[in-house]
């Protein structure tokens, strides 16, 4: 996450803290902006930010440079800081700080850093415009998706509920403790009021307990992944019933994750194949595309809907993975790739980000989809009901004569060359660990496919390499 990242860079200290901030990709929680910007400009920026999940604005760096704020003054500086007070309604929750640094004429100077929280409002300006953070962008929005904000809003307060009869005692500290040292945070209790995870009462919320509680399924029994492996690609009924498998998976967040991936990877079906020299097993559907759906339903269900629980069930041609809450209101399902991206529990979100599990929602749909049309499959489906929003992944190819015509091992090279973005013939040797004629063969039929292409001056350019085409 890169709120994470940017703390890291501020870290470094004033010879290197600017060049740190700007080696980072401005995203969902952090933004750069010149010394040049008005407080006006500055306000839609946090009203994204607090409507959506948080994050991080620094003023002083532009252009590639690292300008600092001292040329602005204090008049301009008491404009930044009050832009939350003169052009939000309600006022967006910020903290402002001033950071040493040294500019781009290697001259002390000093950078402002906006920190945002997540609100359980919806913000708008003076004019009454209403803006969310989506990925890189801080976008205005219209009626209808103010609307299903405030109403996603609502369900997202469940979060941040407190928890009555739980305290730090009822935490597992190890758990909690690794938390702290990823982030680099020295207290991890401190950590806790940080992310907003304890009210100012020292009450823990609903998204401590679920995220870091011993056994969180004692204040919410149905926080759970129920895991089911059926044979055959039918269900069953009565005598009939198929299931082999039933693994119920419990604790917290971070720990369910890693047991929830754990089971399913040993149910998942498989095929084999030869790499590195050796025939192991390869599942039919691949780990990233499946993963990110598990790590979005977990991520993003409604806590609040009381007596279900998070599906995944595995059948020989598919799996389905069904969690509680329909998509949020700025979603349509419809057009899951296209999703104005609002996360139902932005503080578990940014946790489980924080541990580098999943993409989030929107960029881990779209990544979803991605991996399936890598390996050759056909497009996942949602399906949204009165009251979830199933995943369905599906082992069949997309197109049977395109992978009948597809040599053994390519499409573990496409998938590689996918990762890296791009290789060069003798790096896709070493990725499969193949001979380079058979590795040849299949760069040859990827690229006959119009799947791959070849970058370089002449057959001898030392710097060519093979990439993905993009239509």
């Amino acid at each position: 996450m890169t709120t994470v990242a940017a703390e890291q860079a501020l870290a470094q200290g004033p010879d290197r803290c600017g060049a740190a901030l700007l080696e980072l990709a401005e995203d969902q929680w952090f933004d750069r902006k010149s010394v040049r910007v008005g407080s006006k400009q500055l306000a839609p920026i946090l009203i994204g930010f607090a409507n959506a999940e948080g994050g991080m604005v620094v003023v002083g760096l532009h252009g590639g440079r690292v300008e600092g704020i001292d040329s602005a003054g204090s008049k301009q500086l008491s404009a930044w800081q009050q832009a939350a007070i003169d052009f939000t309604r309600p006022p967006v929750r910020c903290e402002f700080k001033m950071v040493d640094c040294r500019d781009a004429n290697n001259t002390p100077n000093r950078l402002l850093v906006v920190t945002v929280e997540s609100s359980e409002h919806v913000h708008a300006d003076n004019k009454d415009q209403a803006f969310l953070r989506v990925g890189d962008e801080t976008r205005k929005l219209n009626f209808t998706q103010r609307q299903n904000l405030i109403y996603d809003k609502g369900q997202a307060s469940f979060e941040v509920t407190p928890v009555r009869g739980i305290s730090i005692d009822d935490l597992d500290r190890g758990l909690l403790a690794q938390y702290a040292e990823a982030v680099a945070h020295p207290d991890s209790v401190r950590l806790l009021q940080a992310r907003n995870l304890m009210t100012a009462a020292g009450d823990l919320t609903t998204a401590a307990v679920l995220l870091f509680g011993s056994n969180p399924q004692r204040s919410l029994p149905e926080a759970y992944v129920r895991v089911l492996r059926y044979q055959g690609t039918e269900r069953g009924t009565g005598a009939r019933q198929r299931l082999v498998d039933d693994v119920l998976v419990e604790g917290p967040i971070p720990r369910q994750l890693a047991r929830a991936r754990e089971v399913v990877f040993s149910l998942v079906p498989t095929r084999r194949a030869l790499l590195a020299g050796r025939f192991e097993r390869l599942p039919l559907i691949p780990e990233d595309a499946w993963l990110e759906g598990l790590v979005n339903a977990v991520v993003h269900r409604s806590y609040s809907l009381s007596g279900d629980h998070i599906r995944i069930e595995i059948f020989d041609d598919r799996i389905e993975i069904e969690s509680p809450g329909r998509f949020p209101g700025l979603v349509d399902p419809r057009q899951p790739r296209d999703i104005a991206r609002f996360a139902r529990n932005p503080r578990i979100t940014r946790v489980c980000a924080d541990l580098h599990f999943g993409q989030e929602l929107g960029e881990g749909i779209r990544r979803i989809f991605d991996e399936m049309h890598l390996a050759g499959l056909a497009d996942p489906e949602y399906r949204q009901t009165a009251g979830s929003v199933r995943l369905t992944l599906s082992c069949q190819p997309v197109d049977r004569e395109l992978e009948a015509r597809l040599p053994p091992g390519a499409r573990e090279l496409l998938r590689a060359i996918n990762d890296a973005g791009r290789l060069s013939t003798g790096d896709a040797v070493d990725a499969i660990g193949q001979s380079r004629p058979s590795v040849l063969r299949h760069l040859r039929a990827l690229q006959a496919e119009g799947l791959i292409r070849w970058v370089g001056r002449s057959a001898k350019d030392p710097r060519a390499y093979w990439t993905r085409h993009i239509e």
